[in-house]
């Protein structure tokens, strides 16, 4: 490579840092290259990649993430507790357990109704959903084609952003996003009694 080509190359990388830095929100290679207007999509990937590789070897308190579809700087979880006290906790998306409780089942088994919630849970569970409708974390996506055709939830990007993940293929273990085991056990026995063969019909062939 020319050396005024790798000149070209590193202040684009820099470009994309700086756009990284300054997004409130993660941006998609598609996004970027589109700001920048001198590099397609598949050059953005590169120094995307590239940055990542950088900050993964310098040892900085900040690293490069793809979450939700996009590209975000992040600070190391190490340094969590300091990130909190400086802003005490004003940027922290706090959830009580039933919407915790109430985000996770409609992770795992989305898209859901209110019913399909309330069923594992046990209580009733409209006004948590509506909780985190507001916060975006769960969107309507459509309707249950059934009488009465409810409404079906499923996450948002939003919701991957806060837990750091890609895409919904990545969620972790329900322990893993502070869920009891209980949790778990009651939607397991859901898909049992879903899963377990009618009586009165092997009745009535009998």
């Amino acid at each position: 490579m020319k050396p005024e080509e790798k000149q070209k190359r590193a202040r684009l990388r820099r470009v994309v840092e700086a756009l990284l830095f300054v997004s409130a929100s993660p941006l998609s290679s598609g996004r970027i290259s589109r700001v920048m207007e001198e590099a397609d999509t598949s050059l953005v990937r590169e120094l995307l990649e590239e940055l990542r590789q950088e900050y993964d070897t310098s040892g900085k308190p900040v690293f490069i993430q793809k979450v939700a579809g996009g590209w975000r700087m992040a600070t190391r979880p190490e340094y969590a507790e300091w990130v909190r006290k400086l802003f005490s906790g004003d940027m922290v998306l706090r959830l009580s357990r039933a919407a915790m409780e109430t985000l996770a089942i409609i992770a795992y088994r989305q898209p859901v109704t209110t019913q399909d919630v309330e069923l594992i849970r046990g209580v009733s569970s409209g006004a948590v959903i509506r909780g985190l409708l507001e916060k975006r974390l769960v969107k309507i996506a459509g309707r249950k084609e059934v009488i009465g055709r409810p409404i079906l939830y499923r996450t948002t990007e939003r919701f991957l952003e806060y837990f750091g993940l890609e895409s919904v293929a990545d969620l972790p273990p329900l322990e893993e996003l502070g869920i009891e085991r209980e949790i778990q056990e009651l939607i397991d026995e859901r898909d049992k009694k879903e899963n377990r063969p009618d009586r009165s019909q092997d009745q009535q062939s009998a």
